[in-house]
């Protein structure tokens, strides 16, 4: 389904967005970062939390590392402020580089396990799947917050995956 070479390029790809997205944020003022929006997670800040936190929680089931506190409904408030929201970000993006330059094809293979909070029950799936799907939970908040960037007047991030540098920087 997925390869080790696809996982690299996704996650180069996902630090390349943030880093966007980040510049972007840099443009507004913490009012607008956390002005209701209409979207599912409220503001562009809330998103932001959203996104970072379930790239926590997957990351933390591929690697093994610590998962993040709280569930969906908490994710929102993950950090405080920019400023926190950028630190936390720029690590997940490094533990995520980090993960995807290591892994094996084998290590793609079989079935990931694990209790589902939202779902209230264990949940098996194909371990690829999962990680697929990682990667596209990221673009999709990515397609949110480009969208409530766009309305709050800032540059939103060049999206198109064929436009991503090839050498970096990635973080």
């Amino acid at each position: 389904m997925i390869t080790p070479a696809y996982c690299v390029a996704m996650a180069r790809y996902n630090a390349w967005q943030n880093r966007q997205v980040k510049a972007a944020f840099a443009t507004l003022d913490d009012a607008a970062l956390r002005a209701e929006r209409g979207a599912f997670f409220g503001s562009l800040l809330g998103t932001a939390n959203h996104l970072l936190w379930g790239d926590l929680v997957w990351i933390s089931r591929f690697d093994g590392g610590d998962p993040p506190a709280g569930g969906i409904a908490d994710s929102v408030h993950l950090t405080a402020g920019r400023a926190e929201w950028e630190l936390a970000r720029f690590r997940a993006d490094s533990r995520i580089l980090l993960w995807a330059d290591e892994v094996q094809a084998l290590d793609l293979t079989g079935r990931l396990r694990w209790v589902s909070a939202a779902l209230g029950r264990e949940v098996e799936k194909p371990l690829a799947l999962c990680v697929a799907h990682m990667f596209n939970h990221q673009s999709h908040h990515r397609g949110q917050l480009h969208a409530m960037l766009t309305a709050a007047g800032a540059t939103a991030p060049v999206s198109d995956l064929f436009l991503m540098p090839e050498d970096g920087p990635w973080l």
